[in-house]
């Protein structure tokens, strides 16, 4: 197997605070194609207190600039530095704002983009107006005409088919995968119906709809609590509006947070959209099945009355109408979970690695 010189473009890293799930399979990749052989740098953004430049798992770790300036960063840097490394292949990984490598990489190497999700919907909970209008009817459609011709990876057919509808040619899914091993039977759960939900406190993710829900919930239910996982900007009005049953655990170690998980009898998904639904398969693996809305990622990571429940997209009243179906009903809920448990069976990051790997390889080759 021909060994690979790679360089990756990412806003940011796995070890940068605000990381998410995008950033988790940079790393479970990344770490290994270095096991493989391969030699990988990671350019990316700096955060408070970072290393300029670190080599994490064989991974080569590259930091300058911010959030905003990483991308023209990234054309400098590779005019003054990069270009002379003699890498077998860039990755431009597309979380919005694109790194426009096909425009600047000129010197024979291969150009591979790994696009999680469209933004979509997210402009509109996560920009102020204009930019909102801007970026959802003109911005993100222009960024994404510069890789119609170049190989592209995504991790869920909802992406394949949205960059399907914009004219990409070359396409593969490469689904997302997991860091530990699902049990191997359902645990025991919560003594009170418990509804979790786990991520990152943003308006896209729409944790609000997780407490207005749970406020039907509790009022059919009124042992029912609602434990909230994670930390964010949109924490502390969250707060304001979570009444009895509500605890925020904050941001936890995965071990604490997987506690959790398994000790639950629900996951609550309501996210606007997703490149894959990572914490629903990571409660899968630990017995607990999810409410999620049908939205992109969400709808592929979830079988529909098999391993979880999917509700009408921003309807407050049906996620919580069949958060309480499951609360109440045990049998359909042990069925659910022990479903969700063999289906998480199907994922690894070794398996997603591979697959990666064998698609680099065939880009490289001659894609």
């Amino acid at each position: 197997m021909q060994k690979l010189k790679i360089l990756w473009f990412n806003w940011r890293c796995w070890l940068n605070p605000t990381m998410g799930g995008a950033e988790v399979f940079t790393y479970e990749v990344a770490k290994r194609l270095t096991a493989s052989g391969h030699e990988v740098t990671l350019f990316t953004s700096r955060y408070s207190d970072c290393k300029k430049e670190e080599t994490v798992d064989d991974v080569k770790i590259v930091r300058v600039g911010g959030k905003f300036s990483i991308y023209r960063q990234a054309k400098r840097f590779y005019a003054e530095r990069f270009r002379h490394d003699s890498f077998d292949l860039i990755i431009d990984e597309i979380n919005t704002v694109p790194f426009f490598a096909p425009n600047f990489v000129k010197n024979g190497e291969k150009v591979l983009a790994l696009i999680h999700q469209l933004a979509r919907e997210y402009w509109f909970y996560e920009t102020p107006f204009p930019v909102n209008y801007l970026g959802y009817h003109f911005l993100e459609n222009k960024w994404l005409r510069h890789y119609v011709k170049i190989p592209t990876i995504t991790v869920s057919e909802s992406t394949r088919l949205d960059l399907v509808n914009l004219g990409f040619r070359n396409i593969s899914v490469v689904p997302e995968g997991l860091n530990f091993l699902p049990l191997k039977t359902l645990p025991e759960k919560e003594s009170m119906p418990i509804v979790v939900f786990s991520g990152r406190l943003t308006r896209a993710k729409r944790p609000d709809h997780a407490i207005k829900a749970f406020r039907i919930v509790k009022a059919a239910i009124p042992n029912a609590e609602l434990w909230i996982v994670g930390d964010g900007p949109y924490k502390s009005e969250l707060e304001k509006m979570a009444g009895e049953g509500v605890t925020f655990f904050g941001s936890l170690d995965s071990f604490r947070r997987r506690e959790l998980l398994k000790r639950s009898w629900v996951l609550v998904n309501p996210g606007v959209r997703e490149g894959w639904g990572l914490n629903i398969v990571e409660a899968n693996a630990l017995g607990t099945p999810a409410v999620a809305y049908d939205v992109h990622g969400l709808r592929d990571a979830i079988k529909d009355n098999k391993t979880g429940l999917l509700a009408k997209n921003g309807c407050i009243d049906d996620l919580a109408e069949k958060i309480i179906n499951l609360l109440k009903n045990k049998r359909l809920l042990e069925n659910l979970g022990s479903e969700a448990l063999d289906y998480s069976r199907d994922f690894s990051w070794d398996k997603t690695a591979a697959e990666f790997i064998s698609v680099v390889e065939k880009c490289v080759n001659g894609c």
